[in-house]
Protein backbone atom coordinates (compact mmCIF):
# COMPACT_ATOMS: atom_id res chain seq x y z
CA UNK A 1 0.00 0.00 0.00
CA UNK A 2 1.03 3.56 -1.19
CA UNK A 3 0.37 6.91 -0.86
CA UNK A 4 -0.28 7.02 -4.20
CA UNK A 5 -2.61 4.44 -4.52
CA UNK A 6 -5.09 6.57 -3.30
CA UNK A 7 -4.74 9.61 -5.70
CA UNK A 8 -7.41 10.66 -8.18
CA UNK A 9 -7.34 13.53 -10.65
CA UNK A 10 -9.73 16.11 -9.38
CA UNK A 11 -10.23 19.68 -11.79
CA UNK A 12 -10.37 22.51 -9.63
CA UNK A 13 -13.84 23.63 -10.70
CA UNK A 14 -15.02 21.16 -8.60
CA UNK A 15 -14.11 22.30 -5.50
CA UNK A 16 -16.49 23.93 -3.37
CA UNK A 17 -17.20 27.45 -1.67
CA UNK A 18 -20.32 27.69 -1.11
CA UNK A 19 -23.37 24.96 0.21
CA UNK A 20 -26.31 24.53 -1.94
CA UNK A 21 -29.58 26.03 -0.75
CA UNK A 22 -31.66 24.33 0.39
CA UNK A 23 -29.07 21.85 2.80
CA UNK A 24 -30.96 19.13 1.29
CA UNK A 25 -30.42 20.08 -2.37
CA UNK A 26 -27.23 18.52 -2.42
CA UNK A 27 -26.65 15.66 -4.63
CA UNK A 28 -25.85 12.15 -3.44
CA UNK A 29 -24.19 8.99 -4.67
CA UNK A 30 -25.48 5.71 -3.55
CA UNK A 31 -22.62 3.36 -3.47
CA UNK A 32 -23.93 -0.32 -3.16
CA UNK A 33 -21.48 -3.52 -2.39
CA UNK A 34 -19.07 -3.88 -5.33
CA UNK A 35 -20.93 -4.34 -8.47
CA UNK A 36 -24.61 -2.68 -8.36
CA UNK A 37 -24.37 0.20 -10.27
CA UNK A 38 -24.00 3.74 -8.59
CA UNK A 39 -27.16 6.20 -8.19
CA UNK A 40 -27.36 9.66 -8.88
CA UNK A 41 -29.83 10.91 -6.49
CA UNK A 42 -30.35 13.79 -3.76
CA UNK A 43 -29.81 14.27 0.13
CA UNK A 44 -33.53 14.99 0.14
CA UNK A 45 -34.13 11.15 -1.37
CA UNK A 46 -32.28 9.70 1.64
CA UNK A 47 -35.32 8.59 3.59
CA UNK A 48 -36.27 6.55 0.86
CA UNK A 49 -32.63 4.69 1.04
CA UNK A 50 -33.26 3.65 4.20
CA UNK A 51 -34.95 1.25 6.52
CA UNK A 52 -37.39 1.08 9.58
CA UNK A 53 -34.83 -0.24 11.83
CA UNK A 54 -32.21 1.01 11.16
CA UNK A 55 -30.06 3.97 12.96
CA UNK A 56 -27.87 7.36 12.00
CA UNK A 57 -24.79 8.34 14.36
CA UNK A 58 -24.70 11.73 14.21
CA UNK A 59 -22.14 13.53 15.29
CA UNK A 60 -23.64 16.70 17.66
CA UNK A 61 -19.85 19.10 18.14
CA UNK A 62 -19.96 22.45 17.96
CA UNK A 63 -17.75 24.35 15.71
CA UNK A 64 -16.20 27.09 17.29
CA UNK A 65 -15.41 30.72 15.61
CA UNK A 66 -11.97 30.25 16.42
CA UNK A 67 -9.62 31.92 13.78
CA UNK A 68 -8.95 35.56 14.92
CA UNK A 69 -7.14 38.07 13.42
CA UNK A 70 -5.14 40.59 15.61
CA UNK A 71 -2.65 42.91 16.38
CA UNK A 72 0.36 42.20 17.88
CA UNK A 73 2.28 45.53 20.01
CA UNK A 74 5.87 45.90 20.98
CA UNK A 75 7.57 48.49 22.74
CA UNK A 76 11.02 48.35 21.40
CA UNK A 77 13.90 51.30 22.01
CA UNK A 78 13.41 52.22 17.90
CA UNK A 79 9.46 52.52 19.19
CA UNK A 80 6.33 50.79 19.09
CA UNK A 81 6.38 47.89 16.32
CA UNK A 82 3.08 46.36 15.10
CA UNK A 83 2.10 43.36 12.95
CA UNK A 84 -1.27 41.79 11.93
CA UNK A 85 -1.54 38.28 13.31
CA UNK A 86 -3.63 35.55 12.81
CA UNK A 87 -4.14 33.29 15.54
CA UNK A 88 -6.62 29.56 15.04
CA UNK A 89 -6.98 28.26 18.26
CA UNK A 90 -6.63 24.42 17.76
CA UNK A 91 -7.30 22.22 20.76
CA UNK A 92 -8.11 23.30 24.72
CA UNK A 93 -4.88 21.98 27.04
CA UNK A 94 -5.69 20.89 30.76
CA UNK A 95 -4.58 23.86 31.75
CA UNK A 96 -6.99 26.97 32.47
CA UNK A 97 -7.55 28.83 29.14
CA UNK A 98 -4.72 27.54 27.32
CA UNK A 99 -4.48 26.49 23.95
CA UNK A 100 -2.19 25.24 21.09
CA UNK A 101 -2.40 27.12 18.10
CA UNK A 102 -1.58 28.08 14.94
CA UNK A 103 0.01 31.48 14.60
CA UNK A 104 0.49 32.84 11.09
CA UNK A 105 2.94 33.95 10.51
CA UNK A 106 4.87 33.12 13.79
CA UNK A 107 8.28 34.56 13.32
CA UNK A 108 6.13 37.74 14.11
CA UNK A 109 5.37 36.92 17.50
CA UNK A 110 7.96 36.14 20.52
CA UNK A 111 7.28 33.90 23.79
CA UNK A 112 5.57 36.45 26.22
CA UNK A 113 4.35 38.86 23.75
CA UNK A 114 0.31 39.62 23.38
CA UNK A 115 -1.89 39.24 20.61
CA UNK A 116 -5.35 41.80 20.62
CA UNK A 117 -8.34 40.56 18.84
CA UNK A 118 -10.69 43.72 20.02
CA UNK A 119 -13.69 43.63 22.77
CA UNK A 120 -11.06 42.72 25.65
CA UNK A 121 -10.01 38.99 24.03
CA UNK A 122 -6.23 38.78 23.59
CA UNK A 123 -3.97 35.99 23.30
CA UNK A 124 -0.41 35.46 25.69
CA UNK A 125 2.02 33.88 23.65
CA UNK A 126 3.63 30.95 25.72
CA UNK A 127 6.15 28.72 23.85
CA UNK A 128 6.17 27.23 20.22
CA UNK A 129 7.19 24.36 19.54
CA UNK A 130 9.49 22.63 16.81
CA UNK A 131 6.53 21.55 14.57
CA UNK A 132 5.03 24.80 13.58
CA UNK A 133 2.33 25.08 16.65
CA UNK A 134 1.99 27.47 19.47
CA UNK A 135 0.42 27.29 23.27
CA UNK A 136 -1.12 30.62 23.89
CA UNK A 137 -3.28 31.48 26.77
CA UNK A 138 -6.63 33.37 26.07
CA UNK A 139 -8.13 35.85 28.27
CA UNK A 140 -11.48 37.19 27.54
CA UNK A 141 -12.85 38.86 30.45
CA UNK A 142 -15.80 37.74 32.16
CA UNK A 143 -17.41 36.55 29.03
CA UNK A 144 -17.65 32.53 28.22
CA UNK A 145 -14.96 31.21 25.42
CA UNK A 146 -17.78 30.64 23.41
CA UNK A 147 -19.49 34.02 24.01
CA UNK A 148 -16.19 35.92 23.64
CA UNK A 149 -15.42 34.03 20.71
CA UNK A 150 -18.39 34.77 18.68
CA UNK A 151 -17.36 38.76 19.13
CA UNK A 152 -14.17 38.10 17.34
CA UNK A 153 -13.78 35.02 15.74
CA UNK A 154 -14.58 33.71 12.41
CA UNK A 155 -15.42 30.28 11.45
CA UNK A 156 -12.34 28.52 10.48
CA UNK A 157 -12.67 27.33 7.18
CA UNK A 158 -10.59 24.49 5.48
CA UNK A 159 -7.18 25.46 3.89
CA UNK A 160 -8.80 25.02 0.85
CA UNK A 161 -11.33 27.20 1.37
CA UNK A 162 -9.90 29.57 2.92
CA UNK A 163 -7.74 29.80 -0.17
CA UNK A 164 -9.83 31.27 -2.11
CA UNK A 165 -12.07 33.32 -0.08
CA UNK A 166 -12.57 34.63 3.80
CA UNK A 167 -15.02 33.49 6.47
CA UNK A 168 -18.02 35.56 6.46
CA UNK A 169 -20.93 35.73 8.38
CA UNK A 170 -22.88 33.48 6.28
CA UNK A 171 -20.56 30.93 7.25
CA UNK A 172 -21.77 30.77 10.91
CA UNK A 173 -24.80 29.12 9.58
CA UNK A 174 -23.85 27.40 6.68
CA UNK A 175 -20.32 25.16 8.50
CA UNK A 176 -22.55 24.21 11.74
CA UNK A 177 -24.98 21.62 12.07
CA UNK A 178 -28.56 22.03 13.05
CA UNK A 179 -28.00 19.63 15.64
CA UNK A 180 -24.69 20.85 17.14
CA UNK A 181 -24.76 21.35 20.76
CA UNK A 182 -21.42 20.87 22.61
CA UNK A 183 -18.84 23.29 21.79
CA UNK A 184 -15.70 22.29 21.05
CA UNK A 185 -14.56 21.39 17.56
CA UNK A 186 -12.49 23.77 14.77
CA UNK A 187 -13.65 22.11 11.93
CA UNK A 188 -17.75 20.44 10.99
CA UNK A 189 -18.84 17.64 10.52
CA UNK A 190 -19.23 18.00 7.00
CA UNK A 191 -21.45 15.21 6.27
CA UNK A 192 -24.19 16.72 9.07
CA UNK A 193 -24.29 19.93 6.84
CA UNK A 194 -26.60 18.73 4.80
CA UNK A 195 -29.58 17.56 7.62
CA UNK A 196 -32.35 20.07 7.89
CA UNK A 197 -35.16 19.80 10.32
CA UNK A 198 -37.27 18.36 7.38
CA UNK A 199 -35.13 16.18 6.90
CA UNK A 200 -34.55 15.01 10.07
CA UNK A 201 -38.26 14.22 10.46
CA UNK A 202 -38.85 12.62 7.37
CA UNK A 203 -36.18 9.91 8.27
CA UNK A 204 -37.73 9.57 11.73
CA UNK A 205 -41.10 9.11 9.95
CA UNK A 206 -39.71 5.84 8.32
CA UNK A 207 -38.88 4.35 11.30
CA UNK A 208 -35.09 5.38 11.67
CA UNK A 209 -33.80 6.07 15.07
CA UNK A 210 -31.12 8.64 15.50
CA UNK A 211 -28.24 8.14 17.79
CA UNK A 212 -25.74 11.22 19.12
CA UNK A 213 -22.27 11.39 19.95
CA UNK A 214 -19.68 14.04 20.33
CA UNK A 215 -16.41 13.98 18.43
CA UNK A 216 -14.75 17.35 18.69
CA UNK A 217 -13.04 17.76 15.26
CA UNK A 218 -9.47 18.90 15.18
CA UNK A 219 -7.90 20.66 12.76
CA UNK A 220 -5.83 17.25 12.22
CA UNK A 221 -8.20 16.54 9.65
CA UNK A 222 -6.75 18.31 7.16
CA UNK A 223 -3.27 17.48 7.49
CA UNK A 224 -1.43 15.94 4.57
CA UNK A 225 -0.22 12.75 4.74
CA UNK A 226 3.59 12.94 4.02
CA UNK A 227 4.91 9.44 4.35
CA UNK A 228 4.95 7.31 1.33
CA UNK A 229 3.68 4.16 3.77
CA UNK A 230 0.15 5.15 5.15
CA UNK A 231 0.73 3.06 7.52
CA UNK A 232 3.83 4.84 9.04
CA UNK A 233 1.06 8.23 9.40
CA UNK A 234 0.26 9.00 12.79
CA UNK A 235 -3.10 10.76 13.45
CA UNK A 236 -3.67 14.01 14.87
CA UNK A 237 -5.75 12.75 18.44
CA UNK A 238 -9.18 14.13 18.84
CA UNK A 239 -11.51 14.09 22.31
CA UNK A 240 -14.53 12.27 21.55
CA UNK A 241 -17.62 10.59 23.88
CA UNK A 242 -20.13 7.84 22.98
CA UNK A 243 -22.37 7.94 26.24
CA UNK A 244 -23.56 4.60 28.32
CA UNK A 245 -27.15 5.12 26.59
CA UNK A 246 -25.75 5.81 23.39
CA UNK A 247 -23.61 2.66 23.58
CA UNK A 248 -26.58 0.59 24.13
CA UNK A 249 -29.04 1.85 21.64
CA UNK A 250 -26.14 1.04 18.86
CA UNK A 251 -25.90 -2.49 20.42
CA UNK A 252 -29.53 -2.82 20.28
CA UNK A 253 -30.02 -2.14 17.08
CA UNK A 254 -27.21 -4.80 15.53
CA UNK A 255 -28.67 -6.76 17.70
CA UNK A 256 -32.28 -6.39 15.90
CA UNK A 257 -30.55 -6.65 12.49
CA UNK A 258 -30.73 -2.89 11.79
CA UNK A 259 -28.24 -1.39 10.13
CA UNK A 260 -26.21 1.41 12.32
CA UNK A 261 -25.06 4.41 9.61
CA UNK A 262 -22.69 7.29 10.68
CA UNK A 263 -23.26 10.40 9.38
CA UNK A 264 -19.81 11.20 8.58
CA UNK A 265 -16.03 9.80 9.35
CA UNK A 266 -15.96 11.51 12.13
CA UNK A 267 -18.71 10.05 13.94
CA UNK A 268 -17.59 6.63 12.42
CA UNK A 269 -14.16 6.87 14.06
CA UNK A 270 -15.69 6.96 17.12
CA UNK A 271 -17.81 4.19 17.44
CA UNK A 272 -15.10 2.55 16.09
CA UNK A 273 -12.93 3.89 18.83
CA UNK A 274 -15.32 2.97 20.92
CA UNK A 275 -15.71 -1.06 19.45
CA UNK A 276 -12.21 -1.64 19.44
CA UNK A 277 -11.87 -3.14 23.00
CA UNK A 278 -14.80 -5.45 22.97
CA UNK A 279 -16.03 -5.91 19.85
CA UNK A 280 -19.43 -3.92 20.10
CA UNK A 281 -19.78 -0.57 20.94
CA UNK A 282 -19.14 0.44 24.82
CA UNK A 283 -19.38 3.69 26.76
CA UNK A 284 -16.43 5.87 25.68
CA UNK A 285 -14.64 9.33 26.66
CA UNK A 286 -11.58 9.79 25.70
CA UNK A 287 -8.80 11.11 23.22
CA UNK A 288 -8.89 8.64 19.88
CA UNK A 289 -6.10 8.54 16.68
CA UNK A 290 -7.51 5.79 15.67
CA UNK A 291 -6.53 5.47 11.63
CA UNK A 292 -8.55 3.75 9.48
CA UNK A 293 -7.23 2.08 6.15
CA UNK A 294 -7.50 -0.90 3.68
CA UNK A 295 -7.35 -3.73 6.03
CA UNK A 296 -9.31 -2.37 9.23
CA UNK A 297 -12.03 -4.93 10.73
CA UNK A 298 -15.52 -2.66 11.25
CA UNK A 299 -16.76 -3.48 14.26
CA UNK A 300 -19.61 -0.84 14.67
CA UNK A 301 -20.32 0.92 11.33
CA UNK A 302 -22.56 -0.96 8.78
CA UNK A 303 -22.40 2.10 6.22
CA UNK A 304 -21.32 5.59 6.51
CA UNK A 305 -22.98 9.22 4.96
CA UNK A 306 -19.65 10.96 4.08
CA UNK A 307 -18.87 14.05 1.47
CA UNK A 308 -15.96 13.50 -0.94
CA UNK A 309 -12.43 13.75 0.02
CA UNK A 310 -8.90 15.01 -0.90
CA UNK A 311 -6.91 13.12 -3.01
CA UNK A 312 -3.85 11.21 -1.41
CA UNK A 313 -6.27 11.96 2.37
CA UNK A 314 -6.62 9.54 5.48
CA UNK A 315 -10.12 10.58 4.71
CA UNK A 316 -9.85 9.10 1.30
CA UNK A 317 -8.17 5.77 3.15
CA UNK A 318 -11.43 5.13 5.17
CA UNK A 319 -13.92 5.07 2.30
CA UNK A 320 -11.70 2.71 0.92
CA UNK A 321 -10.98 0.60 3.89
CA UNK A 322 -14.87 0.45 3.82
CA UNK A 323 -15.76 -0.02 0.59
CA UNK A 324 -12.44 -1.34 -1.44
CA UNK A 325 -9.71 1.12 -3.04
CA UNK A 326 -11.40 0.28 -6.65
CA UNK A 327 -14.80 0.14 -5.99
CA UNK A 328 -14.00 4.35 -4.48
CA UNK A 329 -11.73 5.49 -7.13
CA UNK A 330 -14.17 4.28 -9.88
CA UNK A 331 -16.79 6.40 -8.00
CA UNK A 332 -14.89 9.25 -7.42
CA UNK A 333 -14.21 9.31 -10.95
CA UNK A 334 -17.82 8.86 -11.84
CA UNK A 335 -18.42 11.93 -9.31
CA UNK A 336 -15.93 13.98 -11.49
CA UNK A 337 -17.45 13.29 -14.32
CA UNK A 338 -20.85 13.81 -13.56
CA UNK A 339 -20.24 17.32 -11.90
CA UNK A 340 -20.44 16.23 -8.32
CA UNK A 341 -19.33 19.08 -6.26
CA UNK A 342 -16.13 18.24 -3.90
CA UNK A 343 -15.03 18.66 -0.12
CA UNK A 344 -16.58 20.41 3.11
CA UNK A 345 -19.55 22.41 1.32
CA UNK A 346 -19.58 19.99 -1.56
CA UNK A 347 -21.94 16.88 -2.17
CA UNK A 348 -22.20 13.46 -0.69
CA UNK A 349 -22.06 9.87 -0.80
CA UNK A 350 -24.06 7.16 1.00
CA UNK A 351 -21.75 3.89 1.30
CA UNK A 352 -22.99 0.41 1.79
CA UNK A 353 -20.59 -2.54 1.87
CA UNK A 354 -23.46 -4.79 1.51
CA UNK A 355 -26.47 -4.80 -1.18
CA UNK A 356 -28.29 -7.53 0.63
CA UNK A 357 -27.67 -6.67 4.61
Amino acid sequence: MKLADFDFDLPEDRIATRPVRPRTAAKLLVVEGQEAAFRDLHVSDLPDLLRAGDRLVLNNTRVLPSRLAGMRRRDSDSGTGEAKVEVTLLDPQPEENVWTALIKPLRKLRDGETVEFGAGVRAHMLSRDGAGLARVRLEHGEETVEAALALVGAMPLPPYIAAKRPADEQDRTDYQTVFARHSGAVAAPTASLHFDEDLLEAIRARGVDFTEVTLHVGAGTFLPVKVDDPAKHRMHAEWGEVSEAAAAEIRATKAAGGRVIAVGTTALRLIESAARKTGEVAPFAAKTDIFIYPGFEFRAADGLMTNFHLPKSTLMMLVSALMGRERMLTAYAHAVGSGYRFFSYGDASLLLPSTGK
